[in-house]
Order: C-alpha cells, then structure tokens, then sequence
C-alpha cells in the first residue's frame, strides 16, 4: 500500500484493532481454556482502559515515527461515547489501534510482535 501515512486515523484504528485483538487472542489461545473463558481473559487486554496500560509499557519503546501516528489516532475526534472508560483513556486505546494498524499496512510484522512480546512480558492483567 502507498502512502499509509496520509490515510485517516480511522482506517489506521479499524485495521489495528483487528490485528491487536488478533495478537491477544493468539496468545490466550495457548492457554486452551474454554472460548468463555478465553473471552473473559481478552477484555482484560482489550478493553479501552487495558489498552492505556499497553501504551505506557510500550510508550519508551517507540520511535519518533510512531509517536507521531499513536498521537495521530489518539487525537483523531470520533462521536463514539466510551463505555468502561474515560475520553482519555477512550482516545489513548485509539492512538495505540492507529499504531498497530500503521504497523501492519507498513509490513512492519516485526516491529508488531517485538512491542507486543515486551507487552507479553510486562502487562499483568
């Protein structure tokens, strides 16, 4: 894809969220428990406030290039009303779908599972 940079942050959010909830549910499926189970387990990485606490594990990590799209998405003004959460943490889960969704139209496979296995070793739900 050219220029992933100029698209809207909602495309970069739509396509991040699916991918970050991928990842989180690739990595609770090693733990084989039932789908109830493993549902419950995913909204305690999911949820807009769990997504705040993996931006600031992941936050040192990034470069200028990311920070600039995280804040892009975090920034990016939507007529959703959180549920669970507040605006702010409501706006930070959307910088960090707009960055993994920047990654992966970037090809960016690695640099996607490099913050998301120190995610793995530091986020304790």
């Amino acid at each position: 894809m050219d220029n992933i940079s100029s698209l809207s942050p909602s495309v970069l959010c739509f396509v991040g969220d699916a991918v970050y909830g991928l990842l989180v549910r690739s990595y609770l499926a090693e733990i084989n428990r039932p789908s109830g189970a493993l549902h419950s387990e995913s909204v305690k990485w999911v949820s807009a406030t769990a997504q705040t606490k993996v931006f600031g594990i992941i936050e040192p990590l990034l470069n200028e290039t990311e920070m600039a799209i995280f804040k892009r998405g975090r920034n990016f003004h939507t007529n959703s009303t959180p549920k669970n959460a507040t605006k702010q943490e409501y706006h930070t889960a959307t910088g960090l779908e707009a960055l993994f969704g920047y990654l992966y139209l970037s090809k960016e496979n690695d640099r996607i599972n490099e913050l998301f296995d120190f995610v793995k070793a530091h986020y304790d739900p």
